[in-house]
């Protein structure tokens, strides 16, 4: 099917990237930074790391993937670091699993800053082109297609021997403001109409989702003194681990804080009939987790008021984006309902609301390296796996990046499990089960995430990074020694004995702490709420001299030992079948007293081992113990 003329061929390198967003960027960069000669794909260069929806990286779960990306060598962390202009840790009230830190981006400079990052990389090109074609022998002997090339929309072919594709909300883009329909991508720019029918004539299956983006207003229009200020941390935490932290410390920007109300939800339900959601224009599922205004209203009609968060676009610009009040009602409609809200009464909207439509793939085509199934050197990630949000998109264009380049390289491919990241919570959701909805990543999602904390990222995934030839000798030697100095500090502190001496009590009544009856050690008195590894220092006259990011990991290994060891035997259990491996040539419908819809779901998935096989719905625990019958037969005949 490839059909290839020699004077078609513009370029032979050995990855293209298609699209330029937050998954492209990132899996561009870890092909390139591996010494291959990689090609990124974009309908405008001017469209790199575009943010065409909210101005800000991370939040709660999200936070945690930009530090996991972070620690394997991506770049998203990196920018954020330096193109900031506000800075908050959320949920710090609750325990360290869920706190997550988020920042509101200057757009344009996050953008520019990106743009810069992969004009200067070694192996790297952009290519503004629209690529409309995938080119692929077929292979009889493993039922598969071999990548090579894409073909551009004026006929021009770049041979490859991978693809990555990452086309975001580009294909078959339609963006919807009530009856007004464009065929547009997201802020106005072109959408790629070419390639879907491509990659149906390979036989991969397409669906359709939908998202949407809320108005942009002129802050010279805006009433702040109607709202509440919403005000950045005082000590800002940045979100990579190679950032010094004394270097961004910086003036913030403040956000805003309002209300809906009950005249706008009356505007809403009187226009309904207006709204393509609700008209039935719009053919695409949205995302559950980031409703539209209109579908807030009519879900939550108990509820008479909805938050509404006014956030600065940038450093060089009046744009304010008004979060929480996404919308594909008519412009009229738009203006009315915005000017109940308390301080924009008389706002002035610079873009209109808008949902948009795109085409983008069944994840259950891929394999939890982001290879498709019936390809060899075909790899997907972002927005076209079937998810939603900046974060989600770029650790998987990460971890297709890493794996496309793997392949070529002829290594195995790096897959992260359910227990080491949230990467691989968000990886294996996609590809097991049946998302019939745009994917958002959220902390309740992941079975261990007190063991997932964003703060010990580095722990879990540099060596991962350092393997996958994005991570320094440097960097992965530091981790190498925090990790042996937080061990040996916990060590040190479990055998530390304390006396209930005068010194010792007179410590503990100056902080309101019960005193000793008899002696104990220096973690147990840290395990209580009120003392920390900083204020012990007052009685440890053997503390060692460690740096903030170490006694980070002291305190919460201490505090929560005994939660951390229940989670690190649940894990146990879950590596045993999870490293249990199905061969790929096994046929379903040769096990017997499987049931029917276990051999249809098994045949169609296609897990990679016992454990992503055991969270496919439709498969019981009764069939999991007939599979892992059959597989010790199976191997013993292998033998």
């Amino acid at each position: 099917m490839s059909d290839i003329k020699i004077s078609d061929i513009r370029e032979e390198v050995d990855v293209c990237i298609i699209g330029a967003g937050h998954a492209g960027c990132e899996a561009a960069l870890a092909c390139a930074r591996n010494g291959l000669e990689t090609v990124i794909f974009t309908v405008s260069v001017d469209s790199i790391a575009l943010m065409p929806c909210n101005p800000n990286i991370g939040g709660s779960s999200k936070g945690h993937l930009v530090r996991e990306l972070d620690a394997m060598g991506g770049e998203m962390g990196k920018i954020i670091d330096k193109t900031f202009i506000q800075s908050k840790m959320l949920n710090v009230s609750k325990g360290p699993a869920v706190h997550s830190l988020r920042a509101q981006a200057d757009k344009q400079s996050y953008t520019m800053e990106m743009r810069r990052v992969l004009e200067n990389t070694d192996h790297l090109t952009i290519k503004q082109a629209e690529v409309t074609e995938l080119l692929a022998d077929y292979d009889e002997s493993s039922d598969k297609y071999m990548i090579t090339g894409v073909r551009i929309y004026n006929g021009g072919v770049y041979k490859c021997k991978a693809v990555v594709l990452c086309t975001g909300t580009y294909l078959n883009a339609r963006c919807l403001c009530g009856e007004s329909i464009t065929y547009t991508g997201p802020n106005g720019l072109q959408a790629a109409t070419g390639l879907t029918d491509s990659l149906k004539s390979y036989g991969i299956e397409m669906q359709r989702f939908k998202t949407g983006t809320p108005a942009r207003m002129d802050a010279r229009s805006i009433d702040f003194s109607k709202m509440e200020e919403q005000t950045g941390d005082e000590k800002i935490v940045p979100f990579s681990f190679s950032t010094n932290p004394d270097e961004i410390q910086k003036e913030q920007i403040s956000c805003w804080l309002t209300y809906t109300n009950e005249e706008t939800h009356e505007i809403i339900r009187a226009n309904l009939d207006r709204s393509p959601i609700y008209a039935g224009i719009i053919e695409g599922t949205g995302p559950r987790y980031c409703p539209s205004i209109e579908d807030k209203v009519v879900k939550f009609a108990d509820k008479n008021r909805h938050q509404v968060f006014i956030e600065p676009e940038g450093l060089n610009t009046n744009e304010m984006y008004v979060g929480g009040m996404s919308s594909s009602l008519p412009e009229d409609v738009q203006i009315k309902m915005y000017r109940t809200v308390p301080g924009l009464e008389n706002c002035k909207i610079v873009r209109n609301a808008y949902a948009i439509e795109y085409d983008c793939i069944k994840p259950d085509q891929l394999y939890p390296s982001l290879a498709f199934k019936k390809f060899d050197g075909l790899y997907s990630g972002g927005q076209f796996n079937g998810s939603s949000g900046y974060e989600e998109a770029a650790v998987q264009g990460l971890i297709a990046g890493i794996n496309a380049a793997r392949y070529i390289q002829e290594k195995d491919p790096i897959v992260i499990d359910r227990s080491e990241g949230y990467i691989g919570v968000l990886i294996d959701d996609l590809v097991t089960k049946d998302n019939r909805e745009p994917y958002r990543m959220m902390t309740s999602r992941s079975e261990y995430r007190l063991l997932l904390r964003q703060d010990n990222a580095d722990l879990r995934l540099r060596k991962l990074g350092y393997e996958a030839g994005l991570i320094s000798q440097q960097e992965y030697d530091y981790v190498v020694e925090k990790e042996k100095l937080i061990n040996e500090e916990v060590s040190r502190l479990q055998l530390f004995k304390v006396g209930a001496n005068k010194r010792t009590q007179e410590f503990l009544a100056a902080h309101d702490s019960a005193p000793l009856k008899t002696g104990t050690t220096m973690a147990e008195l840290m395990c209580r709420p009120e003392l920390t590894y900083e204020m012990l220092a007052e009685i440890d006259d053997e503390r060692p001299s460690l740096s903030a990011d170490v006694i980070e990991q002291v305190n919460i290994n201490i505090k929560y030992d005994g939660y951390i060891k229940r989670q690190q035997k649940q894990v146990e259990q879950f590596k045993k079948i999870e490293n249990k491996k199905i061969p790929e040539d096994i046929c379903y419908d040769d096990v017997n007293s499987l049931r029917l819809e276990a051999k249809q779901k098994l045949n169609k998935y296609r897990p990679v081992s016992v454990g992503q096989a055991s969270r496919i719905s439709g498969v019981s625990p009764a069939d999991i113990s007939v599979l892992l019958i059959y597989l010790e037969t199976y191997y013993k005949n292998k033998q």
